[in-house]
């Protein structure tokens, strides 16, 4: 079977790869601190979350796009029925994720298991846990399982990687493997680090992507090299970010040249990491469009061609995100 006629689980059931179009690869829909939908000063009224919700996949839509995969896992705000109800209503197609991390984000079930003393769920666990929400559809809270997950996505601590932040990246890996899913890995403070761990779970490199490697640290380390070479994917996800911790669009434009130019532009994915609506937290509020309507142009203008344009949007995502 070609990768492009791969089937990918989206909210809506599988599609072949070859129907995703252009893909953002590392997106977050509908993102909740854990707990704020219970704040006595925060409303979530779920009219409005749609409305906001659809105006921006329709906007997406109306610049060539055709995917949104949305890599915030579980327990984060991802609300299935309404990411069913998105895609019917704008025609994108929404691949929902499986997975958490960091530490800091996980709830104390998580944490401490009831052992004396308390320790760090085991890998399989979380394996277990997430590759279910694989093969039998994610879970709705004290409702029901639903369509599948199309991709296991978590993510170390910025501090520094933690006992239950391996346990998380051993487990994710464990059931990315064991489902044939891809793996999605936010690192911490050690990009390769972090990759190594989950290649010592004998996944196979082509079936990862890195993300966050244009901040600063990340580039400044030649981590996006290192990664590269090594055969995973390298997600230059926050597009539109220009701060302290994230280099500008042109350093950006100038990234996917180098990556291109040494021959891993297979191993190039984009994204803007926008937050479509956030509750309880700032959140990343640039248009899920901004990718095509901004960056890409700017990316066509500084010479990149329209072949590698189109590997970078359309190829890669169909080779990455099909179950193998």
């Amino acid at each position: 079977m070609t990768a492009e006629n791969g089937m990918v689980n989206t909210v809506l059931g599988p599609v072949p790869a070859g129907e995703l179009g252009v893909v953002s690869v590392h997106e977050a829909l509908l993102s909740v601190l854990p707990g704020a939908e219970y704040a006595f000063d925060i409303r979530l009224d779920r009219a409005e979350v749609f409305e906001t919700l659809a105006a921006k996949l329709t906007d997406y839509r109306a610049h060539g796009g055709g995917t949104i995969v949305d890599s915030t896992g579980m327990c984060h705000g991802r609300d299935l029925p309404l990411y069913e109800a998105l895609s019917r209503s704008t025609g994108v197609h929404i691949v929902a994720s499986t997975g958490m991390g960091p530490q800091e984000m996980l709830g104390g079930y998580f944490l401490t298991p009831q052992t004396n003393p308390p320790t760090p769920w085991p890998a399989e666990k979380f394996a277990d846990l997430f590759a279910r929400e694989v093969t039998e559809g994610m879970v709705v809270p004290r409702a029901e399982r639903r369509g599948a997950a199309g991709l296991v996505a978590t993510a170390a601590s910025r501090a520094g990687r933690t006992a239950t932040d391996e346990s998380l990246l051993r487990g994710a890996a464990r059931a990315a493997l064991g489902t044939g899913a891809a793996l999605s890995v936010r690192y911490g403070s050690d990009a390769v680090g972090d990759l190594e761990i989950v290649l010592d779970e004998r996944l196979p490199a082509g079936r990862v992507v890195v993300g966050g490697l244009d901040r600063r640290d990340a580039v400044a380390a030649g981590a996006h090299r290192e990664i590269a070479r090594r055969g995973a994917y390298v997600a230059l996800d926050h597009v539109g970010a220009a701060d302290d911790d994230h280099v500008t669009d042109g350093e950006r434009v100038a990234l996917v040249a180098e990556l291109t130019g040494a021959g891993h532009g297979d191993r190039v994915l984009l994204s803007v990491s926008a937050t479509g609506k956030s509750v309880g937290e700032r959140g990343n509020h640039r248009p899920f469009s901004y990718l095509l309507s901004a960056f890409i142009p700017l990316l066509a203008g500084q010479g990149t061609d329209g072949a590698d344009i189109r590997r970078i949007l359309v190829d890669n995502p169909r080779e990455l995100l099909p179950a193998r």
